[in-house]
């Protein structure tokens, strides 16, 4: 059975940021990556827990699994056949302070 794809409202909005940097240089660049990304996130569907669970690299207890596309690292919950796309960031950037705000 597929699982249902939840897009939330921050990482609708890291991918419309990740479409309108990526497109400074080339429009057809920024269009090529976000559509990586969402091809990768489609995937979830049919393969909910293909992604790393954020647990075990870290040693804080979550629930967040992560999946590389490109440069960029979708976070993202699965529970009750539901895949929620917490927030999509470059992998440079400091994603344990982002999504555990101290």
């Amino acid at each position: 059975m597929k699982a249902k794809i939840r897009i939330n409202p921050a990482a609708f909005g890291d991918l419309k940021y990740i479409k309108e940097y990526t497109s400074q240089n080339s429009e057809e660049s920024g269009t090529k990556i976000v559509s990586k990304i969402i091809e990768n996130i489609e995937s979830l569907s049919r393969f909910s827990e293909k992604g790393i669970s954020l647990a075990a690299k870290i040693e804080i207890k979550t629930n967040y699994r992560y999946l590389i596309s490109e440069d960029y690292i979708i976070f993202y919950i699965y529970d009750n056949e539901t895949v929620s796309i917490q927030r999509i960031l470059h992998g440079r950037r400091d994603y344990l302070k982002i999504l555990f705000k101290e």
